[in-house]
């Protein structure tokens, strides 16, 4: 995970409420594993920027994309070892700053998932029964 991603979740819950997840991952064996050992490459963040999102993005456009751009850049520099796991859904038709990373990976040639095909391809199962 790069580091800008867990600032994002360090950005946590709007709400006020505590974030589990953050205080899950600030574990020092769980950080440890889990931190990329690498800086991003801002030439990269700015090609997803401009390829994957729009060439103009105002400022407020910006803050609405978050650190994405950097998580794309991430896959672009070893592109044949990293996959982007996303719940977002893809939604085609949206432009500039309301792209889904589904959309913005596909356009850049990035490899993506969800949740669910990652967990098929670790094999993860649960104990439960169908009925």
């Amino acid at each position: 995970m790069p580091i800008e991603m867990l600032e994002e979740i360090k950005d946590g819950p709007k709400d006020g409420e505590k974030d589990l997840l953050f205080a899950w991952i600030q574990e020092d064996d769980i950080k440890k594993a889990l931190l990329l050992d690498e800086d991003a490459d801002m030439v990269l963040v700015q090609q997803v920027v401009e390829k994957g999102y729009a060439p103009d993005l105002t400022d407020d456009e910006i803050e609405v994309v978050g650190r994405d751009p950097f998580l794309v850049a991430y896959a672009l520099s070893k592109p044949a070892d990293r996959c982007i796991v996303t719940a977002e859904v893809s939604r085609p038709k949206a432009v500039r700053h309301n792209r889904r990373l589904p959309d913005v990976c596909g356009t850049l040639r990035v490899a993506w998932c969800d949740i669910f095909a990652v967990n098929r391809a670790l094999g993860f199962k649960t104990g439960w029964r169908r009925h």
